[in-house]
């Protein structure tokens, strides 16, 4: 018999994933549709049919094929014309926030030649694996996959590369094993250099965030940033304003260092949503250094990091 039914031979929650079963020559050939399942219920799978079809007297050998068509994510990504206004850390901290809402998240450390989300996502000094040549992810304690440079060279090491070999790292990353995620924040290098030009041509975000400080000079570099994805046809999701407000500890006198409400401002004329601001806070700074950012917990500099993700969540709910 060249082929046969998988109804007759495997339980119902199998068959409807079988899409062809071949028997010819001793050898069983079954062609299993994988798409949208995990790598632990496709090696339960695998190892299901391969215990069914096995013992039958005209079967030496299975093979299980699984097929599905390439996973489509939602990409989105955080940047900024400057370094140094915590794009890191808030990308760290939306993702954490949309993994306490629901949403399979996983997240891209693009920042090249300065990675910090093995810092801030405690997982520091893992080496990832790879398999059938792509990287897997490296798990985290807040239950965010995550690839970085940092994960694959040597703490406080330079790199020296030239665009095309950034780039091509670039890809690494983000063409990796991701499972059933289902939204990839990448966390980009500060700046319109060769690593944003290689994320725009060839893994289009849905959408973009942009993180500044309130003062003008970081602002003329975010509506520069801006400028890019605009270009692109990538939509800017919102503006967030960083390091907005710093309470004292001791007398508790809120004061603005950095200025106030420049972000909203730039947004407003901008004719962008302004997402929210998140304050200058010792404990942020103690805990992504300690890798346990704000998001994870629930006190109040776990809110403004909620509220954020809610409305990115929001919109990209609205793209249908």
């Amino acid at each position: 018999m060249n082929s046969t039914d998988p109804k007759s031979l495997f339980p119902a929650s199998i068959a409807e994933r079988v899409a062809t079963l071949s028997l010819k020559g001793g050898r069983a050939i079954a062609v299993v549709d994988a798409a949208g399942m995990g790598e632990q219920e496709r090696a339960e799978i695998e190892r299901a049919i391969t215990e069914i079809l096995s013992p039958r007297e005209d079967v030496n050998e299975v093979r299980v094929v699984m097929t599905a068509e390439r996973k489509q994510r939602r990409i989105i990504a955080v940047g900024s014309g400057k370094g140094g206004v915590g794009k890191s850390t808030l990308t760290a901290n939306l993702a954490i926030a949309f993994k306490r809402s629901g949403r399979r998240v996983g997240l891209v450390d693009a920042d090249i030649y300065g990675p910090s989300q093995p810092v801030i996502l405690g997982n520091q000094g893992v080496k990832p694996v790879a398999r059938d040549e792509k990287l897997v992810p490296v798990e985290s304690a807040a239950g965010i996959p995550v690839l970085s440079m940092g994960h694959l060279v040597e703490p406080g090491r330079a790199l020296a590369w030239r665009g095309p070999m950034a780039g091509n790292a670039l890809s690494q990353l983000i063409d990796a094993h991701w499972d059933d995620v289902d939204t990839l924040l990448v966390d980009l290098p500060p700046g319109t250099g060769d690593v944003q030009l290689t994320m725009l041509q060839r893994f289009k975000p849905m959408g973009a965030v942009l993180v500044s400080t309130p003062q003008d000079l970081a602002l003329i570099d975010a509506a520069r940033a801006g400028q890019l994805f605009d270009q692109a046809g990538v939509p800017v999701i919102g503006l967030v304003e960083n390091m907005a407000g710093y309470a004292c500890p001791h007398c508790g006198e809120v004061s603005d260092p950095f200025g106030k409400g420049g972000v909203e401002e730039a947004a407003a004329r901008l004719e962008l949503p302004f997402l929210g601001r998140i304050p200058l806070d010792l404990s942020i700074r103690e805990g992504s250094d300690k890798g346990n950012p704000p998001a994870s917990g629930d006190d109040a500099l776990a809110k403004p990091f909620k509220d954020i993700a809610a409305k990115v969540d929001a919109w990209i709910g609205a793209q249908g």
